[in-house]
């Protein structure tokens, strides 16, 4: 047990498991697909395209920023969104030779 608890602890596992909860949600999924298909899009037409709320939208975004999923830039009055494709492809990779290696 001290190992499985050691590992629990670990810091990456609660980073993994913050960026996976983030994919995980349709919403955030619906999201990013949006974004790849415009990219340097700003919030108001991300919510106004998706027919979505604009506080709903916001909090969806900010879960994707905080876990690095998506690049926000100031643009004059707009926040630009762009996929971190980096990440994503990061992510992609460790989850399949996670599901390899069993």
């Amino acid at each position: 047990m001290k190992k499985f608890k050691n590992l629990v602890e670990n810091n990456s596992l609660i980073v993994s498991s913050e960026i996976l909860r983030a994919v995980a949600h349709p919403l955030r999924l619906k999201i990013l697909e949006f974004i790849d298909l415009n990219p340097n899009i700003n919030v108001n037409k991300i919510y106004s395209s998706l027919q979505l709320e604009q506080s709903i939208t916001s909090q969806h975004l900010r879960t994707l920023r905080d876990v690095g999923l998506v690049n926000a830039h100031r643009e004059g009055k707009y926040i630009r969104y762009t996929i971190n494709y980096n990440k994503i492809v990061h992510i992609i990779t460790t989850v399949e030779n996670f599901l390899d290696s069993e």
